[in-house]
């Protein structure tokens, strides 16, 4: 038996609360193997400090986005002939 059939005969055996947890593993395994997924996964956090102007944009689209100031996708697209 190959390792792909042993994997295949251990997915059929999970019981179902465990399904979605071995999917995004799997998942998980996949990006892995993207060597530029790996390197975005495994870029450091960003540790500047967040100033007082990004903290004043970062609100201002927030609140933009409470009142319902936003477009769509497709709108966007349009908008930027795409």
């Amino acid at each position: 038996m190959t390792t792909k059939e042993r994997i295949h005969e251990l997915v059929d055996r999970l019981p179902g609360e465990s399904e979605e947890h071995a999917e995004a593993y799997l998942r998980y395994l996949l990006q892995t193997s993207d060597p530029v997924l790996a390197a975005l996964q495994s870029a450091p956090v960003d540790d500047e400090p967040e100033t007082d102007e990004e903290r004043g944009a970062v609100e201002e689209g927030r609140e933009a986005w409470r009142r319902g100031d936003v477009v769509t996708d497709e709108e966007l697209r349009r908008e930027l002939n795409l």
